[in-house]
Formats: structure tokens, sequence, C-alpha cells
């Protein structure tokens, strides 16, 4: 059963916007350190708050608690004793991967050497962030239905939108009032969507404006312009409706996961680039060549220097036989 101190915690990253996953600890095999009912928090740096096991443990729920939060869907990971499934010589997969089902996965530990442990992960996500430009009954319809969608509305008003990269949408439904620095901001975000409310007419003039001014084609034409599925609609709330259905549909069909709340917003990017690299605080993994093991290389990360690079371990029984291999000399304690 999740503690109190671990339910506040998970309450404040939430209000926070920080991206985490639930682990879940739903069966423990004799012998084992860990027991059913015990809840750690993953976040997306790979700290892990709480008990879920053991060292080698961890690395396993980290690298698919990673795996949950990319992907925004839930997982039951099966953690088995090496001896319980031996791997084959030819088993390449990091981490002894066994073959799965829908909505779990089973790993082989080479460092357990209790019983199987099973792990409930489950992501929970900041709605995804969608900016309105305007105040327009059209924006305001917006705010009220985008609410019922699970996204959160970021109403701009007259002003400026800050849009940043992990956010899911920028609608610009201004009617004139700049309407020119709200879509570069979208653009400079790199947004899966971007929709202006104009005629063809005007949304035509707009285009051409940004080509003007320097922004690439392949940008420019991302924009949806006018905003919406073609739906016939005419009144505010059917245009909202229709603005919206586009903004759903490009969240599912790209498989949009939403980031963890940003920081203060960053000046204006110097150029037009969409980011589609990880964010800078995802942990990097690698397979520890002792074992097998897929790990989080991170600081506190067991870990040696060879041939100029850090080769990192899931534990530090792994790294001494390595040195050992290797000729390395290891500080004790």
């Amino acid at each position: 059963m999740i503690s109190p101190a671990a339910t506040e915690r998970a309450r404040q990253l939430a209000a926070d916007g920080v991206a985490f996953v639930t682990a879940t600890v739903v069966r423990a095999q004799h012998p084992t350190s860990v027991q059913a009912g015990n809840v750690a928090l993953v976040r997306s740096d790979g700290s892990i708050e709480g008990f879920v096991g053991g060292v080698c443990a961890e690395h396993s729920v980290r690298l698919y608690s990673m795996k949950v939060l990319e992907a925004g869907e839930p997982l039951l990971l099966r953690i088995l004793p090496d001896a319980e499934h031996p791997a084959e010589e030819d088993d390449v997969t990091a981490g002894h991967e066994l073959p799965d089902v829908e909505g779990a996965v089973t790993v082989q530990n080479p460092c357990l050497s209790g019983g199987a442990i099973e792990i409930f992960l489950e992501p929970v996500l900041p709605a995804p962030r969608v900016h309105v430009v305007g105040e327009t009954p059209i924006a305001g319809a917006i705010h009220r239905i985008g609410g019922e969608l699970g996204l959160e509305l970021v109403m701009a008003g007259r002003g400026t939108p800050r849009p940043l990269p992990g956010d899911l949408a920028l609608i610009v439904a201004a009617h004139g009032r700049d309407e020119l620095a709200a879509l570069r901001a979208g653009l400079e975000a790199g947004l899966p969507y971007i929709g202006l409310v104009a005629s063809p007419k005007r949304g035509a003039a707009l285009i051409d404006e940004l080509r003007e001014a320097g922004v690439a084609d392949e940008l420019v034409e991302s924009i949806d312009v006018p905003a919406g599925l073609a739906i016939g609609a005419h009144t505010p709330g059917e245009i909202a409706l229709s603005i919206l259905a586009s903004v759903v549909a490009v969240r599912r069909e790209t498989g949009f996961v939403p980031a963890s709340a940003p920081g203060p917003a960053p000046g204006p990017a110097p150029s037009l680039v969409v980011t589609t690299s990880p964010p800078a605080d995802a942990p990097r993994f690698v397979v520890d060549p002792i074992c097998g093991m897929t790990v989080a290389a991170l600081p506190t990360t067991p870990s040696i220097e060879h041939d100029g690079e850090t080769v990192y371990f899931c534990c530090e029984r792994c790294r001494d036989s390595f040195a050992a291999q290797h000729g390395h000399a290891v500080a004790s304690g």
C-alpha cells in the first residue's frame, strides 16, 4: 500500500506538471527483499523515490519506466531470476527480455538472487498544453470544450503566446491581432499542431508574409488554415469542435506524449527548427558487458574507465569482474 508520504509526493509532482511513473509491487516471490504493496515513484531523469527491490531490480524498473513514459501506456513488468528461465547463448537482447504479451513484459535479472517480482508501472503525465490566442467567441468555445478532452488550455488573450517544445498545439483565433507573431512562436517551439482561424484568402496572405520573412516552406505548410476539420461548421461552438477534433487527431496519430511542465520560458529560438531530440534530463541506457543487463548511465551507477570510455555496470560485482579481466585496479569501499 502506498504510504501517506508517497501519496503526498505523487500529488505534489502531479500538481507541478511533472511526468512520473508509479511503480507498485503486485507480487513478490520469496525470498526477496521487497514486499507486495511497496510503491516507488520514477521520474523522467531516472531517479527513483521509494523501494521496489535491490539495485539490479531497480535497473529494470528504471528502464521500463522510461519506456512507459515515452509510450504513455501502463505496463506490467515481470522480473525473474536467471535460473528460472536461463537465457540462450545467442540471446543478445539487453536484459534478457523474454517474449511478452500485450500490456506485460518479462525480463530475466542476472543479479536477482531471490524470487520473481511483478511490478505495475503506471505513467502519470501532465495534461497536453494547448495555447489559444484571441479573445473571440471561438477562443472562448475552445476553452470550454477543451477541458472536457483532458487538455490544459493556456489562454494568451491578446498577448504573445509562450509555447515550448513538449506542448501539443497552438490555435490562433485572434482575427487579425498579432497573428504573425503568434504563429512564429508556435513554429519556433516545433508544436505538432498549429491552427489559424481565418478565411482561405486571409490565411493565404498570412502564409505568404511568413514566407517573405524567411520561414521555411515545410514549416509554413504545416500550419492548418483554415483551422479545423471540414464539417460545415458555422457557429463558434461548431468551429471550436472542428479545431479540437484536428488537435485530437494529431495527438493520437503521432502518439504524442506530453512533457513535464517546463521552467521559465526561454527567448525566441534563433531559427525556426523543430526540436525532436529527447529531453536533456532523459537518462542514457547502456548494456553491462558482463551480465548483459541494460542499465542507466547515471553518476550513481557503478562504472570504470576503459580505453578512454566510461563503462557502466549493474552492480559492483560485475564492475570488479570486468576490472579483473582487463587488469584495472578498483578502489575498495
